[in-house]
């Protein structure tokens, strides 16, 4: 099963938790057993597993890729200035893998689904794929 969601972000650099939409997903396919795929469909746009309760955290991340890749410094940004969100985005990567066991993600205490917006606002899309029994 496969389905995609819509993100729109409000910011140029955001972390957005998605596990809500994720785990509907995984809820409606059925699966018992098996993996969860979770893709961001751009080259400036990243998925990580992180912590939710405190959003220090999500600013934290934010504040220390702008410390080691700062913005206006790149040979990209003669073109469209964004090439610090496209190394942002690569280092950080596009997608995560979450295992499903009896219909549910197997999520630590801690850990979400977050998507991290690099070059924004911009109305987005990930695609969650299950796989699975």
């Amino acid at each position: 099963m496969q389905e995609v969601i819509s993100i729109s972000t409000s910011k140029r650099q955001e972390l957005i938790d998605i596990t809500n939409k994720v785990e509907a997903v995984v809820k409606k396919s059925k699966v018992k057993e098996g993996l969860c795929s979770i893709f961001a469909m751009h080259a400036t746009a990243a998925i990580i597993i992180n912590e939710n309760a405190d959003p220090n955290i999500c600013l934290d991340l934010i504040d220390s890729l702008n410390g080691l890749i700062p913005r206006g410094k790149w040979m990209h940004d003669k073109l469209d200035g964004n090439a610090d969100a496209h190394i942002k985005s690569s280092i950080l990567g596009p997608s995560e893998t979450v295992p499903i066991k009896d219909n549910r993600l197997q999520l630590g205490t801690w850990q979400a689904i977050m998507f991290c917006e690099n070059d924004g606002p911009r109305d987005r899309k990930v695609i969650v794929s299950i796989i699975g029994d």
